[in-house]
């Protein structure tokens, strides 16, 4: 990458497995930063073997890993742990997500880091965080939209509480670590000191459900399930079209409401009291899904979506992948990108997720192949191919 993209000379090395820690650290990697992503020699990240495969090569692993160069060390080792301090030494970030304790059990912990390399920012991930009753349990994303009160109010109201399919909590923690280790980077600046910062995942995404606790706390109020509803505006659903297609309504400006209204055929409905606030209308969801329904079913996905831009009322279609590939305003973005790979060729993905007119990210390859930077990474450390031979004998690389 060149010499203006933001994170240049920023060295990350990546010790987290799964999905948090190292899409964190392929975030960084997407500006520039220099990965170096470190994985056990017998066990190498689990997302490798996540989800589907080509020609048995993991394609999960494909966008984790993307950007990084890959290195093996047994950090259980003596001689492993000591090579990430030779690795550490010159190093900007580190991202881990062991088990809170296991570093320290190894010699790593942030006190003996921070004396080989004072101005190391460590990026801690772990399920609870690094203090607490329930630190020391393993931790995972689901159990996190679980305790986070996500899974409590997805979901249809008379139906079980609703996990996403995908790793929700994982990918809003990975964004808050990102944007974490570039605070902790810029406090460097001003101190000339890196420090500690500790993420625990069920925090960042109870920062994303919006008012729940303040709710509860004035107002004894518990946020319930509505499925597709919510209590502050109606119309606000996915509605089925004739074609068997889908599309979503958000009203939530008054005007947008009432243009909704018009184009269905119910205009007298903005007559009504209720019709004024958006609890009100929320208040009378069945009679307006009535409404927007019965329009939306007689006519096909893409006529629908004319009509409500013609009537600058706010509409989506319900897109799966395929759907995405073909849409205009997502090629206009640049939303995907093919990326070149080593095993499979091409490979397309979703591109850096916004865009910077001077410095913009650039996603250079696809995720390697496990432990192969390790030579050139340990080799520029002065390790010898003698040596490194001999430590690949002893299982330390």
């Amino acid at each position: 990458m060149t010499t203006t993209a933001p994170l240049h000379g920023v060295k990350v090395v990546d010790l987290a497995t799964l999905f948090a820690g190292p899409l964190a650290a392929a975030f960084l990697g997407d500006f520039g930063a220099d990965v170096v992503k470190v994985e056990h020699p017998a066990k190498p990240d689990p997302s490798r073997g996540h989800g589907p495969a080509k020609d048995g090569v993991g394609l999960w692993w494909k966008v984790l890993g993307r950007n990084k160069r890959t290195v093996t060390l047994n950090l259980s080792r003596p001689e492993g742990a000591d090579l990430l301090r030779r690795l550490l030494a010159d190093a900007d970030v580190l991202v881990e997500n062991f088990r809170p304790g296991t570093l320290e059990r190894w010699g790593l912990g942030p006190d003996e880091l921070h004396a080989v390399n004072p101005r190391l920012v460590i990026a801690r991930i772990s399920g609870f965080g690094q203090v607490g009753p329930y630190a020391p349990r393993p931790g995972f994303g689901t159990l996190a939209e679980a305790m986070s009160g996500f899974a409590a109010a997805t979901g249809e109201p008379d139906g079980p509480p609703t996990l996403p399919p995908f790793g929700l909590a994982d990918s809003v923690t990975a964004l808050a670590a990102a944007y974490a280790v570039m605070l902790a980077l810029r406090g460097r600046d001003l101190t000339g000191r890196g420090q500690v910062v500790d993420l625990a995942i069920i925090e960042p995404i109870m920062a994303m459900l919006g008012p729940q606790i303040t709710w509860y706390d004035q107002l004894g109020y518990v946020q319930p399930r509505l499925g597709n509803r919510s209590n502050n505006n109606a119309p606000r659903n996915t509605y089925r079209c004739a074609d068997g297609r889908w599309v979503a309504v958000s009203t939530s400006a008054q005007s947008i409401a009432e243009r909704v209204v018009r184009l269905v055929g119910r205009p007298e409905l903005v007559d009504e009291p209720w019709f004024a606030t958006g609890s009100g209308r929320a208040a009378h969801a069945d009679e307006l899904d009535a409404a927007v329904g019965a329009w939306v079913g007689k006519r096909d996905r893409d006529e629908v979506v004319a009509a409500f831009e013609a009537a600058q009322a706010a509409v989506a279609p319900v897109y799966d992948v395929r759907d995405i590939l073909a849409d205009p305003q997502y090629a206009a973005l640049g939303t995907v990108v093919t990326v070149p790979d080593e095993e499979l060729g091409e490979v397309r993905m979703q591109n850096v997720p916004f865009r910077m007119s001077d410095s913009p990210g650039e996603i250079r390859h696809a995720g390697r192949r496990h432990g192969q930077d390790t030579d050139a990474v340990l080799g520029a450390l002065g390790l010898t191919a003698d040596e490194l031979s001999a430590l690949r004998e002893r299982g330390v690389i």
